[in-house]
């Protein structure tokens, strides 16, 4: 027994040396556990960071694109993707042979298209007559004409029928653009009374395919007496058109053509009236003018207007020789605007074309200037039962040289109806070269 004690006692500090090794290795093991389940759990939260970033993602591009879906159609024109502005070849010249043409689209007044009913048409056509019917005039005019340029001389829309002023606008130009044919436009008096005003429709009009059309003339403002001088309106500005490829004129200005802002309407003296080309527009014009005779340029080539209300002084042609049909009073500003006598002193200026009043369409002559309607063109606009929407078509053509084509030799006009055979009429001579003997 005190053997056995003896031996136990022995035992003790080995085995408690062991117990402590063991007790070391469970910290231990306890320790490497607890740094695994640290490990473990970082990971785990990682994972979920990682899916809290993925669902997040989702989110994100669902939002955006519901948002998208809900608001792609304004994003689109026509449904087609927004893209950049198509422009026509420039400049606008004369062709191999010898001639430029100009459509001149006078008062389409467009609305909202198949929904827009006709005005002053037989009864048996109002049933199925809209402004289709305007689009239909103006392809058949471009292939009847296959013009070099189209100039729409104001109320291209019916701003009063139209809930969307840039749509109407799209729909009433839509055949020049499908043509890819160079397009000017001006605005009327009905124009700005839909959803844009006149600026902003000239902003529009400047950037639709095809368009050569100006918001106003880039020159720079001039400072007098501590004043900025500007221009009154919107849609004033001067084209160039260069002379026939390949000839001495090729690189040159052999036609100038002036678009001016008339106005919508204005209040003179507590009297309501219609708006007019303004002084500081005439001063531009006649700069315009000067700065090509100041360039040397040969001749100085002859120039045509457009704008949309004619002048007080077309009255007048009442009591002249005139070629067209005089048929509603001149409806024009009471302001005697200085235009006829700012043309007269050009001395260039062969003639102005304009549209207003719908059922008059003739071309007379004050001080040796043109004055001419361009006859009612659309379908909602008034006109008279039986009495066919009309377009005007202006010509130059150059001269013919021993070896070239030379400088313009004259300009003509007449006018299409829309009737079975767009049938011509009232062709004129409205300027032709002197000849030096």
């Amino acid at each position: 027994l005190v053997a056995a004690s003896s031996a136990t006692a022995s035992l003790v500090p080995e085995l408690e040396i062991k117990f402590q090794k063991t007790l070391k290795k469970i910290h231990h093991h306890h320790r490497l556990l607890r740094l695994r389940a640290k490990e473990m759990m970082s990971s785990a939260t990682s994972i979920g960071n990682w899916k809290h970033t993925v669902l997040y993602f989702t989110l994100i591009v669902s939002l955006l694109y519901f948002i998208e879906s809900q608001i792609s159609h304004k994003l689109h024109i026509n449904h087609n993707n927004i893209r950049l502005k198509r422009s026509p070849n420039l400049p606008l010249r004369f062709r191999d042979d010898g001639t430029f043409k100009i459509l001149q689209v006078a008062d389409m007044h467009f609305g909202m298209g198949s929904i827009t009913r006709c005005r002053d048409v037989l009864d048996f056509e109002f049933d199925y007559c809209s402004d289709l019917n305007t689009t239909r005039f103006l392809r058949r005019m471009i292939e009847a004409e296959r013009p070099d340029l189209i100039a729409f001389t104001g109320d291209n829309i019916f701003g009063s029928s139209t809930t969307d002023a840039a749509e109407s606008l799209l729909e009433a130009i839509g055949p020049a653009i499908e043509y890819g044919i160079p397009w000017a436009a001006i605005l009327g008096n009905h124009d700005q009374e839909s959803t844009l005003d006149r600026e902003e429709l000239m902003t529009f009009l400047s950037l639709m395919d095809f368009s050569v059309s100006e918001i106003n003339p880039p020159v720079e403002d001039e400072i007098k007496g501590g004043t900025v001088r500007s221009i009154d309106g919107f849609g004033n500005y001067h084209l160039r058109v260069h002379g026939a490829p390949g000839s001495e004129l090729s690189n040159s200005t052999v036609f100038d053509l002036f678009f001016l802002d008339s106005g919508d309407r204005e209040i003179v003296q507590g009297r309501r009236t219609y708006g007019w080309i303004k002084e500081s527009q005439l001063r531009w014009l006649q700069d315009t003018s000067k700065h090509d005779h100041n360039q040397g340029i040969p001749g100085i080539p002859p120039a045509i207007a457009f704008f949309h209300i004619p002048i007080l002084e077309v009255r007048d042609l009442w009591y002249t020789p005139f070629i067209g049909q005089f048929q509603e009073g001149v409806a024009c500003s009471v302001v005697q605007s200085g235009v006829l006598q700012t043309f007269v002193s050009m001395g260039n200026l062969k003639a102005a074309f304009f549209g207003h009043d719908h059922v008059n369409d003739f071309c007379g002559n004050l001080k040796g200037v043109w004055f001419c309607y361009g006859g009612g063109f659309g379908y909602h606009a008034y006109g008279r039962p039986n009495w066919h929407r009309r377009a005007r078509v202006i010509e130059a053509k150059l001269g013919q040289g021993r070896d070239t084509w030379t400088g313009i030799e004259l300009i003509k006009t007449w006018k299409r109806l829309d009737d079975q055979d767009l049938s011509k009429i009232d062709e004129q001579v409205i300027w032709k070269l002197p000849i030096h003997i």
